[in-house]
């Protein structure tokens, strides 16, 4: 298995969704017996989101690579970020499976 080694966990306090996203991550690196630590990041200002390219909040980095580079791509800002689901639905919080090729 690729080691990863580094896992970046971007969030603004103010989106109610990144608690989920972030229990979901580490219940993916503890199933996957990823012996590695969580960055987290709480993202405070419009400047600062610009600064990091923080697609909103959460934005899960493995690598530097942002999980889901769609999304990743996004204009910078303090928002809550939204996943777009195989069936075209948007989603507040990265699929499982998502997660765990990002981190493959």
């Amino acid at each position: 298995m690729q080691t990863t080694t580094r896992i970046e966990f971007l969030f603004w306090a103010g989106c109610p969704s990144h608690p989920e996203a972030l229990a979901l991550l580490r219940e993916v690196i503890d199933e996957l017996d990823l012996n590695v630590e969580v960055e987290l990041r709480e993202v405070e200002t419009d400047d600062e989101a610009q600064a990091l390219g923080f697609a909103g909040s959460p934005t899960i980095r493995v690598d530097v690579r942002d999980s889901d580079p769609a999304g990743g791509g996004a204009r910078p800002a303090m928002t809550c970020r939204g996943y777009r689901l195989p069936d075209g639905r948007v989603a507040p919080v990265p699929t499982r499976r998502e997660i765990e090729e990002a981190l493959r």
